[in-house]
């Protein structure tokens, strides 16, 4: 740092040199660097949108050669939030599963196993017995079928039975635009949703498991976000009580009454998606059962396959509750 400020203490305004530097934690930057004279104008990047995935896209298959299936557009389509460093590897590593399979070109089979390994995590070798297939298949069901439900929630791309990474299953649902702000009732039903797997073996086996540990987790943060960031909760009132950085700080930034009626306002939330989950699949339980017993035989489904084994209009799903 110190050798940084130097050298550009040296600078004037005749030598035509521009410094450019990047980070991606600014956050943790000297103010020193900050201050007018040095790094004093600062461009913050976002994710590239979709025509910009897609220009991304084609520069890194310029020298991979593509199957006539293969469309970057859709691709674009289905990736909302990944870098260029992301899409990179997406590439290649569907470059390296042509390879494996003995191919002379990347089709659209091979940018979708890959985008599933990236975002999903790789196969797991895992023989599970039937019961627990059954329990995991109503697990995923559960999810995507309150994803399916809730009016404005993602569409549901994916779901899958196969052990991946950590999960024994996975469902995956992906926005149809880039999203870049949240209202109320649809951070409700991504927390409907996520308690979609628990509650789907709560109306069917009346018991629940660990299988949801990481559901609890997103739905947690979500719903303390919603009580102590964003002013969702008229209890707390408008204003921040919980900061982004919540793992390290939480509890450092507002006094102890308040954030304890965070914590009660989150429970609160929670419990309300709860019931409204269990409520929705017990008044669903055929469709439930139907997409439980096509996942368990086919494994995998993709989005056209599932919506049509839970029997809901995919055109539909907008303005069914």
């Amino acid at each position: 740092l110190n050798q940084i400020l130097t050298e550009m203490d040296g600078f004037t305004g005749s030598e035509g040199v521009i410094v450019i530097a990047a980070t991606n934690r600014a956050d943790v930057l000297d103010p020193a660097l900050l201050r007018p004279g040095r790094f004093d104008r600062r461009i913050t990047v976002s994710p590239p949108d979709r025509e910009g995935r897609a220009a991304i896209l084609r520069i890194h298959t310029r020298t991979v050669p593509l199957a006539g299936d293969t469309d970057l557009q859709q691709l674009a389509k289905i990736t909302p939030g990944m870098t260029g460093a992301e899409l990179a590897n997406l590439v290649n590593e569907a470059a390296l599963l042509a390879v494996k399979r003995e191919q002379d070109a990347v089709g659209e089979r091979d940018l979708s196993d890959a985008l599933e390994k990236v975002q999903l995590g790789a196969v797991r070798p895992l023989v599970m017995p039937q019961e627990e297939r059954e329990r995991t298949a109503y697990h995923e069901s559960g999810h995507a079928l309150l994803g399916m439900l809730q009016p404005g929630a993602d569409p549901v791309r994916k779901i899958t039975i196969v052990p991946r990474g950590r999960a024994l299953g996975v469902t995956l649902s992906t926005p149809e635009n880039d999203r870049y702000s949240y209202t109320e009732p649809y951070l409700r039903g991504r927390i409907i949703g996520a308690l979609g797997g628990m509650a789907a073996e709560q109306v069917v086996y009346g018991v629940i498991t660990t299988g949801a540990e990481s559901d609890l987790e997103q739905v947690t943060n979500i719903a303390r976000g919603m009580a102590g960031r964003w002013g969702m909760s008229e209890r707390v009132g408008r204003l921040t009580a919980v900061p982004s950085d919540a793992q390290g700080a939480y509890g450092l930034s507002a006094a102890p009454t308040t954030l304890d009626a965070v914590d009660e306002e989150a429970r609160r939330i929670v419990a309300e998606c709860y019931e409204d989950a269990v409520r929705i699949l017990t008044e669903q339980r055929p469709r439930l059962d139907a997409l439980a017993a096509a996942l368990l035989e086919a494994e995998t489904l993709d989005e056209e396959a599932a919506y049509r084994a839970a029997g809901v209009p995919r055109e539909a799903t907008d303005q069914e509750a």
